[in-house]
């Protein structure tokens, strides 16, 4: 039997390990002796004193070990969630985490009188594990400045960036798409925004590993499913909002709705201060809503933005601009290519504007960032044309993408992409047409196809008027062999949609594909 999420072990043990100890006694809400350098262990009683319950039955105030969401992992001393998933359902398996060794289940359903062990009902599981797990871990949001950065494209640049702007990973924690970094250690990520429990598990880590700061990609997923509750955030910060996970928001007056509560207070805090991109359409929405509740510092090109840019220049290797500030102004050279990556590092240097960090600091340690794995990452193997992997798996994504490399390439712009199955599948026709705006040749192959037919999707993409002039390639090593193939001295290949990813999903396998290695063993091969 099985309970409804997997976590990876990297974070079973984090979780599951936690700070806390039995020292023997219950008479009260935390035990009351320590061990050397140790935490008292709290109660379930101490746990719920704040949280409002429908009933509440505990028979006897034991201590908690760990909170606990999947039931193949609970230890003896566990509170299990019985959360209800998207495929299955945690109530399901209350009995196996009886046999475990739970002590308790939180559930949002009445499990009956004669269930076996203590019971807490509530209205909401997600957000009351949400709550709990912030005094489980000794509310450590409160022991850091919290930079919370949600939007549908550049989440991971802008994170990345930022922590390297405001102190770099040793001092700055961060979670995110490609890691979780905790000052003296670094985890491999599995989701953008993981459950509450790991949120508080990893910067409770953060704490004890001396950082101060830290900043979060904040997805809409972990919004809606209130991952993030509770969570004290000193600045929220919204990039963009484009067409993505319709076929979970169902719109886009849905999907930026969700976004918004990361602002107004009903994620059951609100923010310190706001960060927002005044060049979308939605990021001036969300100004007028939040503007009389928060203090809002925005970026962007036009002349009313807090922080923006100008006169820009894009090359191959390299974009300029001009700063302009309040107090000041500068002149700009950054690695990061294209006018999106413009905006990227505006929102970057203005949320450390908003924590009151120096620009001309935050500008000098710039010229040292390595750039973020999988964004426009340039592969570099001996070949006479240009080469990038990139992240880009939305219509507007790939749009910006192909136009600023077509802006850079005096050549053919060769693109290699594919879409996603289980997912939305209204957006497979417009990433078409948005690569088909912009590249000379399109090889359309699989990106993450899980359980859907490979044809359905491609059959889907070839809504798109043009779609007669795409290579379709069931193989992605294959796509990706032939349009370097196609490449000539002075051509751009870009190879679009998994970016960092090291693995394709095929029918609930797991297969090792790294578009970057792939790309580069392939170089060397038609060199030899």
């Amino acid at each position: 039997m099985i309970g409804h999420a997997d976590l990876p072990i990297s974070l079973l043990l984090a979780a599951t390990s936690s700070r806390f100890y039995n020292s023997g006694s219950s008479n009260s809400h935390f035990l009351n002796e320590r061990q050397a350098g140790g935490v008292i262990r709290p109660s379930v009683e101490y746990l719920f004193e704040g949280v409002a319950c429908q009933a509440k039955r505990l028979n006897n105030d034991k201590v908690v070990t760990c909170l606990i969401t999947d039931s193949r992992r609970v230890v003896p001393g566990a509170l299990f969630f019985a959360i209800g998933g998207l495929r299955t359902n945690g109530n399901y398996f209350v009995e196996e985490a009886v046999d475990r060794g739970a002590i308790a289940i939180v559930t949002e359903e009445d499990l009956g009188a004669r269930f076996p062990i203590d019971v807490i009902q509530v209205d909401d599981v997600r957000q009351t594990l949400a709550l709990v797990s912030r005094l489980f871990y000794e509310k450590p949001d409160e022991h850091l400045s919290l930079t919370g950065v949600t939007g549908t494209n550049g989440k991971t640049t802008v994170s990345m960036l930022t922590q390297h702007l405001i102190g770099g990973s040793d001092q700055v924690g961060l979670v995110g798409t490609v890691r979780y970094d905790l000052g003296k250690r670094t985890l491999p990520s599995f989701r953008t925004t993981p459950e509450s429990v790991d949120i508080y598990s990893l910067l409770s880590q953060m704490v004890t590993n001396g950082c101060r700061e830290a900043v979060m990609e904040i997805s809409s997923h972990g919004i809606d499913q209130k991952r993030t509750y509770g969570l004290d955030v000193d600045v929220a910060v919204f990039l963009n909002l484009t067409q993505d996970h319709i076929d979970y928001h169902k719109n886009m007056d849905a999907y930026f709705e969700v976004k918004q509560r990361l602002f107004n207070g009903e994620m059951g805090r609100k923010p310190k201060a706001a960060v927002i991109n005044a060049d979308c359409r939605y990021g001036r929405k969300l100004i007028e809503a939040v503007k009389d509740e928060l203090p809002i510092k925005t970026f962007g090109m036009s002349e009313q933005a807090d922080v923006r840019a100008s006169e820009i220049k894009l090359f191959h290797d390299r974009t300029e601009f001009k700063l302009t500030w309040p107090e000041g102004e500068a002149r700009v050279s950054s690695p990061l290519l294209g006018g999106f990556n413009v905006s990227n590092l505006l929102a970057a240097l203005t949320i450390a504007y908003a924590h009151e960090k120096c620009l001309d600091n935050a500008l000098s340690r710039l010229a040292t960032f390595p750039g973020v794995p999988g964004r426009m990452e340039r592969i570099d193997a001996g070949q006479n044309y240009n080469l990038l992997v990139d992240y880009a798996h939305t219509d507007d994504a790939l749009s910006h993408a192909c136009g600023m490399l077509r802006e850079i390439t005096r050549g053919k712009l060769i693109v290699v992409f594919g879409c996603g199955g289980d997912r939305d599948r209204t957006k497979r026709a417009p990433m078409l047409k948005a690569v088909l705006g912009g590249a000379d040749v399109v090889y359309a192959t699989a990106d993450n196809p899980r359980s859907e037919p490979l044809e359905q999707i491609f059959d889907d993409m070839s809504a798109a008027e043009g779609s007669d002039q795409v290579h379709f390639v069931d193989d992605r090593r294959d796509a990706i062999s032939r349009a370097l193939d196609a490449a000539n001295p002075g051509d751009c290949v870009l190879i679009a949609g998994k970016g960092h990813e090291t693995y394709q999903e095929f029918d609930g396998t797991v297969t090792p594909f790294d578009d970057r290695s792939v790309a580069r063993e392939l170089i060397r091969l038609k060199q030899s």
